[in-house]
């Protein structure tokens, strides 16, 4: 594969597919209210035009778009598990076990806390923001304004607590996207990110429960909470034993067992689970397992919540990781990326200014993308190299990517997480920014953390002497074509 080194890309001409793709991304995702894959596709051409116009042949394009596709096939594998072992866990009573237990916490003065430690329990179970912001979010709404809670307050504290879980729970597409796309272990990245998540929630917390105090003398309605938690008793067979699943995965975490297999014992246990817990049938098991679990209970909430999951409910995620990658992998092996990367790169000196730098991206890719699976494709691929360069782990990339990428979309009311909370809670960004606590100061610990050098992680003696032997390697082969 010729390189920009032989194919002279000005600079002007890198920036084309850029922001052609972002104009693009806005008009579609925000005026014509469609997803982002259509945009992508846009730019994947633009990029591919522009490389041709360079000199590179449509055989070197292609190879481009396919290598770009194989940098993202480990996490492909993995969103695929987690959509079945989320089908598995809910058909298997599992996630209404947590769920349960959950909601038993739920005290008056402490409202704005419990919603949303309720909804971190909840979207670390499930993985994903979006659907515990839809269910456990829209009923916490409901009780806190019939207590006189300001509805911005509420909807801050339900979605630190959704973007709690779903950037720590191993079965977030986002998580996985994250790890897969920098080459670091799902589990290495869910660890190096406790150092910056944990005292965010900390903060977070703090911060409601001062905030809850002069709400503390309200009555609370807990009829939707005691309605639900009767539903899930008459819809499943909940018992503590069904905690032991994810236990088991756990410990398996502990014991520094790979994710995959993790995954897949976390999978088969969920699967018996309905079988011979819940009484459900074999193929009522398989087909949670490839198109959802479906439960029909009358409960709007308990039925928002279960049915889903599923490897066909994965389908969008690994399309759109497929079709970024057509798109990132053009910039990449044509050298596009390095070229921008190489202006970036002359202001920013130290391992400081580039994670902060990885941060401000991540934001910058939100507010012109539009969507957080774009903030943390795009930037994963132009700082990659920097980070080798500079001796630092991957986990250190991984880490910037989600505290600048999956947590600030919320702050930008155009983008896809913006418009769905807007849509959802009825709360806009105006409202509901200065209490999503967790999403606001996370960023900022990741920069401090970054001047400091504290929890900054370096490339162990054998790491530096494999990157060398890499980049040799790929000169060889460059000199070799």
């Amino acid at each position: 594969m010729k390189q920009n080194a032989e194919k002279d890309i000005k600079f002007w001409m890198v920036l084309v597919p850029l922001f052609v793709m972002i104009f693009v991304m806005i008009v579609t995702v925000v005026k014509l209210e469609q997803g982002p894959h259509m945009p992508l596709i846009v730019g994947t051409i633009t990029a591919a035009l522009i490389a041709w116009k360079a000199g590179f042949t449509w055989k070197e394009i292609e190879e481009m778009m396919y290598k770009g596709i194989r940098l993202a096939l480990p996490a492909v594998v993995i969103i695929m598990l987690v959509g079945l072992t989320i089908g598995a866990w809910m058909g298997g009573g599992i996630v209404a076990t947590m769920i349960y237990y959950g909601l038993q916490i739920i005290t008056p003065s402490w409202f704005l806390v419990t919603i949303a430690i309720i909804c971190a329990i909840v979207s670390l179970a499930i993985g994903s923001s979006w659907s515990t912001m839809a269910t456990i979010g829209v009923a916490g709404m409901g009780i806190g304004l019939s207590m006189g809670i300001p509805a911005g307050m509420i909807a801050g504290a339900v979605i630190s607590g959704s973007y709690f879980g779903d950037k720590m729970s191993p079965l977030s597409d986002t998580t996985n996207l994250a790890a897969g796309l920098t080459g670091t272990d799902l589990f290495d990245h869910i660890k190096h990110m406790l150092f910056t998540t944990i005292p965010g929630l900390v903060i977070a917390l703090g911060v409601y429960a001062f905030l809850g105090r002069r709400f503390a003398g309200e009555q609370m309605d807990a009829i939707g909470i005691e309605q639900t938690a009767r539903v899930l008793q008459e819809s499943f067979l909940i018992t503590p034993f069904l905690l032991l699943v994810p236990l088991a995965v756990i410990v398996m975490v502990a014991l520094k067992i790979p994710a995959i297999p993790a995954l897949i014992v976390g999978i088969i246990l969920g699967f018996f689970a309905q079988i011979f817990i819940q009484g459900g049938s074999t193929v009522g098991a398989i087909e949670a397992l490839q198109s959802g679990f479906a439960i029909e209970t009358g409960n709007d909430m308990v039925d928002g919540l279960f049915n889903g999951g599923g490897l066909d409910s994965m389908m969008y995620t690994v399309s759109m990781a497929i079709v970024a990658m057509t798109f990132g992998g053009i910039l990449e092996f044509s050298g596009m990326l390095q070229s921008l990367m190489n202006q970036l790169l002359k202001v920013v000196k130290s391992t400081a200014g580039l994670i902060s730098s990885t941060v401000a991206a991540c934001v910058l890719t939100n507010a012109t993308c539009s969507e957080q699976y774009v903030s943390i494709v795009v930037p994963s691929r132009m700082f990659s190299k920097a980070y080798k360069d500079k001796g630092l782990n991957s986990k250190n990339l991984s880490r910037a990517l989600e505290d600048g990428g999956t947590l600030t979309s919320v702050f930008i009311p155009w983008n896809t997480c913006g418009v769905f909370i807007l849509g959802t809670l009825g709360v806009g960004v105006v409202e509901y920014g200065p209490y999503a606590i967790l999403n606001l100061v996370v960023p900022f610990i990741s920069i401090f953390y970054a001047v400091t050098g504290f929890t900054i992680v370096k490339m162990t003696p054998e790491e530096l002497v494999q990157r060398d032997l890499e980049a040799a390697l790929e000169k060889e082969v460059v000199s070799l074509n």
